[in-house]
């Protein structure tokens, strides 16, 4: 079976979606920071943002493993178990960094601000997900499960900032 971020660097409609609006792109794999996780597990870097942002995978294993996303301010969260997981948040949700109270009114509110930039966003983020072979969530149980990582066994995923021996911030709080 093929992998998935591979069926994503293979098509480039998919990819395009993704880097813009998803702000997620295979080609930025190197953090901006010196880290390491404080359990002492591998971690991987696998994908970027536009802003220095980094998408680490965590443990060994293949795109089973759990995804940690890493801003350039000194934030982390634990996003996903899994890149099919990723995928679907990126896809449902894309402006999930902006989502701080995980409620539907902010989460309509962002997705109206994306809309108006995109007006064809459902149409293409239906045609990504159905080229990757995904069944999306609802948004709002995307965001819930999110959350539920992040908060959940997310808190067993501490990103060090090796120079200073420092943890990053915690991205999504309970």
């Amino acid at each position: 079976m093929r992998s998935l971020l591979a069926a994503v660097a293979e098509d480039d409609e998919v990819a395009r979606f993704l880097d813009w609006p998803g702000d997620f792109d295979l080609r930025r794999r190197d953090h901006v920071e010196e880290v390491h996780l404080a359990s002492g597990a591998a971690l991987e870097g696998f994908a970027g943002d536009g802003a220095g942002g980094t998408y680490f995978f965590c443990g060994d294993g293949g795109e089973e493993r759990p995804v940690l996303y890493a801003d350039s301010e000194g934030g982390a969260t634990l996003v996903a178990v899994g890149v099919p997981e990723l995928l679907r948040l990126l896809l449902v949700a894309p402006w999930w960094r902006s989502c701080r109270s995980f409620t539907a009114e902010e989460s309509a509110a962002l997705a109206a601000e994306y809309l108006e930039d995109m007006p064809d966003l459902a149409v293409r983020r239906d045609r990504a997900a159905a080229a990757l072979g995904l069944e999306l969530p609802a948004e709002a149980d995307a965001l819930a499960r999110l959350h539920e990582v992040a908060t959940g066994v997310g808190r067993e995923f501490v990103l060090i900032l090796t120079p200073e021996n420092e943890p990053y911030e915690p991205l999504i709080k309970p």
